[in-house]
């Protein structure tokens, strides 16, 4: 990493496509850990000014909302614009306690086997100027979230209890984290995995930002520009019907009438096999609803007429739908 200090102020205005005077500062050049900038990434403005709180005065931040929001990708693309490198881990069942703090291994040295302690994703991160992202924090095993509760504190420093280590972070380390359900557990049966959360843990996090989705024309937008085939006059109606779409089923799951939802990852996948199988309806059910619960079709069905104003077509054989 070539810049120890952020040498590089950015104008958020420019950088992120809203209204503000804010002046950020990044860092000067790009090291293999930036991520790659998305141009046709939309930010929301609350939640931007959430994040680069983070950046700029070292807060912990959650960002909590829906799947599909793009949640983890908000922060990486503010990164991107920052120049600041950063690591994501995705907090799974699988991920321990070792693999965050590390574990001795052996290894070869000039020949002979000896023993290394070879250290984990967290102790690496804090020593560098990284932005580390802990995605579905609500789906950690309980021992990992425990190794964070000291970290999140406003020192931060960590203890190697097998190293007699107290590692002191770098000034321009920052942490973020990732969660449907604020820890609030499984309530809607949507997020299986997901747990209650320490309350001391989630009280640790100075800052809680909540991202909601996109108004129909940002998500239109963004569909447009990840299919850009689709570009076009008459195209793009059907785009704003697939999004009138799918924001019924995020009503009909508030509401309680359906149990799955389309997220705007969704409506892309969708967007792209459509041309692929040059039918809405078809690239609507393998998209979609094959996902779906049998009993909840019909409502999916309603929903379809109301956003394209026609019935939705019987499933036919995929054969006729296909064009190479």
């Amino acid at each position: 990493m070539k810049d120890l200090t952020p040498s590089k102020i950015f104008s958020a205005q420019d950088e992120f496509g809203f209204d503000t005077s804010l002046q950020v500062s990044g860092f000067a050049e790009r090291d293999e850990h930036v991520p790659e900038i998305d141009d046709a990434y939309r930010f929301n403005p609350d939640v931007t000014l959430a994040i680069l709180a983070g950046f700029m005065h070292n807060r912990r931040v959650l960002v909590q909302g829906l799947h599909g929001t793009g949640k983890s990708t908000h922060i990486e693309q503010i990164a991107a614009r920052l120049n600041w490198p950063c690591v994501r881990v995705n907090l799974d069942g699988h991920i321990s306690r070792l693999d965050l703090i590390g574990r001795d291994a052996i290894v070869v040295r000039e020949g002979k086997q000896m023993t290394e302690f070879q250290e984990g994703i967290l102790p690496w991160s804090i020593q560098r100027p990284v932005a580390l992202i802990f995605d579905e924090l609500d789906a950690a095993r309980p021992e990992v979230m425990f190794v964070l509760q000291r970290v999140l504190e406003r020192e931060g420093k960590f203890t190697l209890l097998d190293q007699n280590t107290v590692l002191k972070p770098n000034p321009y380390f920052r942490l973020f984290a990732t969660a449907n359900t604020v820890g609030l557990g499984n309530l809607t049966g949507l997020y299986q995995g997901t747990s209650l959360m320490n309350h001391a843990q989630i009280d640790r996090w100075n800052i809680v930002a909540q991202l909601n989705y996109l108004s129909p024309e940002a998500e239109a937008e963004i569909v447009l520009s990840r299919v850009p085939s689709l570009n076009n006059p008459d195209d793009q109606t059907t785009v704003d019907s697939m999004v009138a779409l799918a924001n019924l089923t995020r009503q009909g799951f508030a509401a309680g009438d359906v149990s799955t939802l389309m997220s705007p990852r969704t409506v892309i996948f969708w967007a792209e096999n459509l041309t692929l199988f040059k039918d809405v309806s078809a690239a609507f059910r393998l998209t979609f609803l094959n996902k779906c619960d049998e009993a909840e079709l019909s409502i999916f069905a309603e929903y379809f007429q109301r956003a394209f104003d026609k019935d939705l077509p019987e499933a036919e054989d995929i054969r006729t739908w296909f064009v190479d």
